[in-house]
């Protein structure tokens, strides 16, 4: 029976790689796969990029609006897995129509995301809730922090400085370095004091 998986890690953690290896496992055997991800993660355009090396062009790239599940009914029915990249980005409705897939189509969907914001203090990221609310499984993909300890949260530094308000997708506005890092609550918690100790507001 098919399910809708819902892998999540910190930043760093080689999601995109996990996509990429089981794409390459459904393919080693003859079947095919429909690789996916939100139009808004511009950064690599509608290619998957690996810190290591590999990379994937996408099937296709989704808008907001786009109705995934029509999408897929209509030209990858065919396809032996559905696997979806930053799926933080979706949309509530969207991540009910990976639900919809599945049960539907009988198609497997594999997800994969962040599970917090940077600003840990909301709700966070509107994919991940609610994929965390209907997946059928939910899988953490463990990282380390730089001190080696397990990482957990995701931080958004500007200009090397933490901060922790701010729109939730910021890639690169073109005025600031920003960088994001994989940190551990211990790390956290030190770069909260320091910036303290410095005045300066996060």
């Amino acid at each position: 029976m098919a399910q809708l998986y819902f892998r999540y890690g910190a930043m760093g953690c080689g999601k995109t790689m996990q996509l990429l290896q089981v794409a390459f496992n459904y393919e080693d055997r003859g079947q095919k796969v429909c690789v996916i991800k939100p139009a808004v993660d511009t950064k690599n355009g509608t290619k998957l990029l690996t810190r290591i090396g590999p990379e994937r062009e996408t099937d296709f790239t989704f808008s907001r609006s786009q109705n995934i599940f029509k999408r897929i009914a209509s030209n990858y029915a065919d396809c032996s897995c559905i696997l979806v990249d930053e799926a933080q980005f979706m949309s509530p409705a969207q991540v009910d129509q990976l639900m919809q897939i599945v049960v539907e189509l009988d198609i497997p969907v594999i997800a994969f995301g962040l599970r917090l914001n940077f600003k840990l203090k909301d709700k966070g990221f509107e994919g991940s809730t609610r994929l965390l609310q209907v997946a059928h499984r939910i899988e953490e993909i463990k990282t380390i922090c730089d001190c080696g300890r397990k990482a957990t949260l995701n931080c958004r530094f500007c200009d090397g400085e933490l901060v922790v308000d701010g729109p939730d997708i910021l890639i690169d506005d073109g005025k600031s370095e920003i960088v994001y890092k994989s940190l551990c609550h211990h790390c956290y918690a030190k770069y909260k004091r320091q910036q303290a100790q410095k005045g300066t507001k996060c």
